[in-house]
C-alpha cells in the first residue's frame, strides 16, 4: 500500500492499488458483504417470526409451561435439519441464501436448531460420547447461565 496522506483513512485492501484508481470492491469483500447483509436480513424475519408464533402458541395455550419457546425450538430444529440438507446437499444453494436461511433466519428464529444439527452430526458422525456431553453441558450450563443472568440483575 500507498503511504497515506495526513487525514486520509488507510485502504481496506491491495485491490485498488493493484487494479488501478477506481474505488473498486474486492470480490473476497463483496462475497463477505453478501453474506453479512443476507445473515442481517434472515435475522430480523427470523427474529419477528420467533415472537409471532411464540406469541401465538402462548394465546392458545397461556403461559404455565413454556409451550411458545417449545414449539419454536422443536418448529426450529426441524426446519435447520431438514434446510440443512436441502440447502447443502440437494440443491447446492448460493453461500449467500444458505447465510440468509440457515444462520440469519433460522439463527435468529431459534439457537436451539443450531444446538440440534450439531449434536446429530455427531451422533451420525458415531460420536455418541461427544453428543450425549453436548447435550449434558448445553442444557445444564445454559440453565445455569440464565440463572446466574437472572440473579446478578436482581442485585443490580
Amino acid at each position: 500500500m500507498r503511504p497515506r496522506a495526513a487525514g486520509k483513512l488507510p485502504e481496506l485492501n491491495s485491490y485498488k492499488a493493484v487494479h488501478g484508481s477506481k474505488c473498486v470492491a474486492s470480490p473476497v469483500l463483496l462475497r463477505s458483504m453478501n453474506q453479512i447483509l443476507a445473515i442481517a436480513g434472515g435475522g430480523a424475519i427470523g427474529a419477528l417470526l420467533r415472537f409471532w408464533v411464540s406469541t401465538g402458541v402462548y394465546t392458545l395455550t397461556g403461559r404455565a409451561f413454556p409451550y411458545g419457546t417449545l414449539i419454536v425450538n422443536v418448529l426450529g430444529s426441524l426446519l435447520m435439519g431438514f434446510l440443512y440438507i436441502w440447502l447443502l446437499e440437494r440443491t447446492l444453494a448460493a453461500p449467500a441464501l444458505r447465510a440468509f436461511i440457515l444462520i440469519g433466519l433460522l439463527g435468529a428464529f431459534t439457537t436451539f436448531s443450531t444446538f440440534s444439527i450439531e449434536t446429530l452430526n455427531l451422533v451420525e458422525a458415531g460420536e455418541l460420547l461427544k453428543a450425549l456431553l453436548n447435550t449434558l453441558l448445553s442444557v445444564v450450563l445454559c440453565v445455569a447461565a440464565a440463572a446466574a443472568g437472572v440473579m446478578i440483575a436482581r442485585q443490580i
